[in-house]
């Protein structure tokens, strides 16, 4: 059986914990990872499917919104298995080993692949994962607006930052997060200080936190357009997660066999 090639987007310096742990998501789905950076890229054409995955923060531009204030508390309740226990600290351990040590704010360079790249999969309807970062990004080139910090969302609670699950969201009914993830809900976790704001061309909310923050996202025009606002990567024990990396690179293998001979 094929295995279709999946790009994941990334920087030039650093991201490897990252890359390495979407990569190992992809692989035991049945894909092959291809790694893509500014400085090393090839462009689409030799992708079945593609993750833009999380990382330095979006610059913003005139698009970007205030931040809306929304006071209303983030339950968080900490359950693990053994299991859980003892892998997310190798998982923090290596993300931590191989970041940089002074991150940068913005990175420009890998805004202008990734946004290129993003055009390029929607023109030819590539299956499409957002991370993070990747989805922020997905829908800021389909004409979205980001939140630039979200800490008045957590007036009542402490903004939880972690990649151990501490975030409880809702995912929307009927919507194809839904059927990937087979959950009403699920725990996820959580790296980021920015966030969706209003919705890209097409673009729906499919998974929210209790104080409506937009923590999941799809496209209704698309067959597989999904942009997740945790990390699936690092969730590797939880199953729901791998779903996303299978629906993926499902999708992918079916987009490859659809092509039309050369």
């Amino acid at each position: 059986m094929t295995r279709p090639v999946i790009g994941i987007s990334g920087p030039d310096r650093g991201g490897f914990a990252a890359w390495f742990f979407a990569a190992l998501g992809v692989r035991l789905q049945g894909g092959r990872p291809k790694r893509l950076r500014p400085s090393h890229h090839s462009g689409i054409d030799h992708l079945n499917g593609l993750i833009i995955g999380g990382g330095a923060d979006i610059e913003p531009d005139e698009k970007s919104d205030e931040v809306k204030k929304i006071s209303q508390a983030v339950q968080q309740n900490r359950r693990f298995s053994w299991g859980r226990w003892l892998l997310y600290p190798v998982i923090f351990l290596v993300r931590r080993l191989f970041s940089i040590k002074k991150p940068q704010r913005y990175d420009t360079d890998r805004d202008r692949l990734e946004t290129a790249l993003v055009k390029d999969a929607l023109a030819q309807g590539l299956p499409l994962l957002g991370i993070c970062r990747g989805a922020q990004l997905i829908n800021y080139v389909l004409e979205g607006t980001l939140h630039e910090d979200i800490h008045e969302f957590y007036e009542e609670s402490p903004l939880p930052r972690s990649i151990f699950p501490v975030k409880n969201v809702k995912i929307e009914p009927g919507s194809l997060l839904e059927s990937i993830l087979g959950l009403s809900s699920c725990r996820v976790n959580a790296l980021h200080h920015q966030s969706i704001d209003k919705l890209g061309t097409n673009m729906e909310v499919s998974g929210r936190e209790d104080n409506g923050l937009i923590q999941a996202i799809e496209s209704s025009q698309h067959r597989f357009l999904v942009g997740v606002q945790w990390h699936p990567e690092y969730l590797p024990l939880e199953s729901s997660q791998r779903r996303l990396f299978r629906a993926l690179v499902e999708c992918a293998r079916d987009h490859d066999n659809k092509k039309p001979a050369p």
